[in-house]
């Protein structure tokens, strides 16, 4: 109900005079130009390249944002009628910045390539609506501008940032990606995964009783996952080791680490124990070799000889649970 009645508050496109398409354009491209500026800002350290073609796209905006003030000038005096996005019912809308600050870069890219792409469509379609012709005239030359407003973003793109610099931006951010999210993540997958294969079935053979098993995992699991997640956030800072964010990988390493557990914990929720641990014993084995295949893919380890590591230790941990249970 709330949604229907702030939507309800909104005005229609159609209802629009045309100088109050011109102040929605002129505040469009202000707000366009900031987030551009938002992008440098935050690229400029990391990637300073990416950074220069964003600033590059702030003044392009710029330039038509004080184009559009003189039309507005010259047809409609000095005093610009206050109306933005969020007033104007279906049209698109921007992010706020707390929402973009830890976008990844080719996620930023998408994300301006969508903006110019949005506003294109917006205008175009608008077109359409509108019967005034001077109305009509004004939107396509806004869709037209738009449209070159992307047109110069791929211009930019080649001159601040050319193959070999996109190139080492984007091994960099892969690298940023492995030390922040992936290694921490892994480390807490194996510790989940093996460490809690011994306790769980050294407990579903010592009880043969499923319900007591699963509590055994749950606990295991979701112990060894806070203890995992305060240990990496508390390992550094990521200023000097470059890892980035203690929360960001403590967080990686903890739900890692818990779902490695929880994964051959919940098939004890079945009550027939040999179906339960039949489930379980499938489902750690794919997670071992789920283990194998990521250090594999990020950790450039050869497959045979991450598999080779991961299922024999594995094993040897999920033998011994065995052993000790039946003992």
């Amino acid at each position: 109900m709330f949604n229907r009645l702030f939507s309800s508050s909104k005005r229609s496109f159609d209802s629009l005079s045309e100088q109050e398409i011109l102040a929605l354009a002129i505040g469009s491209e202000e707000d366009d130009a900031r987030i551009y500026l938002a992008y440098a800002d935050m690229l400029r350290d990391a990637y300073p390249a990416s950074a220069k073609v964003f600033e590059g796209m702030a003044e392009v905006e710029d330039t038509h944002r004080k184009s559009l003030i003189e039309i507005y000038r010259q047809r409609f005096g000095e005093r610009i009628t206050l109306i933005r996005r969020e007033h104007v019912r279906g049209f698109y809308e921007r992010k706020p910045d707390w929402l973009r600050r830890n976008l990844s870069l080719d996620k930023i890219r998408d994300e301006a390539a969508a903006m110019e792409q949005q506003a294109y469509r917006f205008y175009v379609e608008a077109a359409t609506r509108v019967t005034d012709a001077g109305t009509r005239q004004l939107l396509g030359d806004l869709a037209l501008a738009e449209q070159g407003h992307e047109e110069i973003t791929h211009m930019l793109g080649d001159k601040h940032t050319p193959d070999d610099v996109k190139a080492e931006e984007d091994v960099a951010a892969r690298r940023q990606l492995v030390l922040t999210y992936v290694q921490p993540g892994l480390a807490g997958l194996m510790d989940g995964s093996v460490s809690t294969l011994a306790p769980i079935f050294a407990a579903a053979f010592a009880t043969q009783d499923t319900w007591q098993t699963f509590l055994v995992g749950m606990s295991a699991s979701v112990g060894a996952g806070i203890s995992m997640g305060f240990t990496e956030a508390a390992h550094d800072d990521g200023k000097i080791s470059g890892r980035g964010s203690p929360i960001k990988r403590g967080l990686a390493c903890g739900v890692m680490t818990a779902l490695g557990g929880l994964g051959h914990t919940l098939p004890y929720l079945i009550p027939n124990f040999w179906t339960a641990t039949t489930m379980a014993v499938i489902i750690a084995i794919f997670e071992l070799w789920a283990i194998a295949f990521i250090q594999n893919r990020f950790m450039e380890t050869p497959f045979l000889r991450a598999a080779l590591q991961v299922v024999v230790g594995g094993g040897l941990v999920l033998g011994a649970g065995i052993l000790i249970g039946n003992g």
